[in-house]
């Protein structure tokens, strides 16, 4: 059974055919439109070239991305790729594909790739953390995705930072409407807001590795910052293990140091989840909306 995964990013979109083993047989990208209706073309026309190399039609679809649905409307919320909110994006890809289309989070689909045969395999609760332009989380539970009664659970990055300092208070204004949303403190954005520079998040994570002090400091306030919400989102779920995706997560500081900031923080004599890469890269957010489909028609 061959099945497609499509991950629909701020960025980019991926489009991919997987066959039953998770082996890759066609990956296609392009630049993510900023209007509605293209997007939509632009998800057609990639499912149709990953159809096409991997000599298949009528595959089933899988479309991890920002936001979810509403249970009650079936139109989007909370997307930072704002064209998608207020629109039945679901149902609309489903009408452009012609076929059924199921559609998760994208922090979801990373949990659910990750807990099937990444970095999570084999444990009962993963917690996976996106830390990217933005950020998010998804929580499977026995290798099925844990989306809860209002289909939010895991909307970590619009949680406040806990324990503010007072230089962190009030904080600053979230494209959300809040203020001090996690988001704004611990994706890759928020690490080159805070070192104040014109430098991107890798170029603070180099200079701080060169011994710039103002990077290194920024860096710090990162692990700290990183570690107070996992703390937070470790005392309600006690995850198994902690899966990062995204660009931050290939920083190795954090794996070296994330462990001991987060112990002090829990309510708990220990906390030994370990806190792991995700194995599957720029792939999990494809991988992951192909196994939204079961594994038998």
């Amino acid at each position: 059974m061959i099945r497609i995964g499509v991950d629909f990013g701020g960025t980019k979109i991926e489009a991919a055919a997987l066959d039953a083993d998770g082996r890759f047989l066609a990956r296609v990208r392009a630049s993510s439109p900023r209007s509605y209706e293209a997007g939509l073309l632009a998800v057609r026309d990639l499912v149709a070239e990953a159809e096409r190399q991997a000599g298949v039609t009528g595959a089933s679809v899988g479309v991890g991305g920002p936001g979810s649905p509403s249970p009650i409307t079936g139109l989007m919320r909370n997307a930072n790729s704002t064209q998608l909110n207020g629109h039945p994006f679901p149902a609309d890809l489903a009408r452009v594909l012609e076929r059924p289309v199921r559609y998760a989070n994208d922090a979801n689909c990373l949990a659910l790739s990750e807990a099937t045969d990444g970095a999570g395999a084999g444990h009962q609760v993963v917690l996976a953390v996106i830390l990217g332009t933005g950020c998010g989380a998804g929580v499977t539970v026995g290798g099925r995705i844990l989306e809860g009664r209002n289909a939010i659970a895991g909307e970590w990055g619009h949680m406040p930072l806990p324990w503010p300092t007072a230089q962190e208070h009030p904080g600053p204004e979230c494209w959300c409407g809040r203020r001090n949303c996690l988001e704004l403190w611990i994706s890759g954005t928020g690490l080159a807001r805070d070192h104040g520079e014109r430098l991107t998040a890798e170029a603070v994570v180099s200079a701080a590795r060169s011994g710039e002090a103002g990077a290194k400091a920024a860096l710090d306030r990162y692990v700290d910052r990183l570690a107070r919400g996992l703390a937070v989102v470790g005392g309600v779920l006690d995850p198994d293990v902690i899966v990062l995706g995204g660009g931050m997560s290939n920083v190795d500081e954090l794996y070296e140091r994330l462990p001991g900031a987060i112990t002090p923080l829990v309510f708990s004599d220990i906390f030994t989840t370990p806190v792991r890469r995700a194995e599957h890269g720029d792939s999990s957010g494809v991988r992951g909306a192909a196994w939204l489909w079961p594994l038998s028609p």
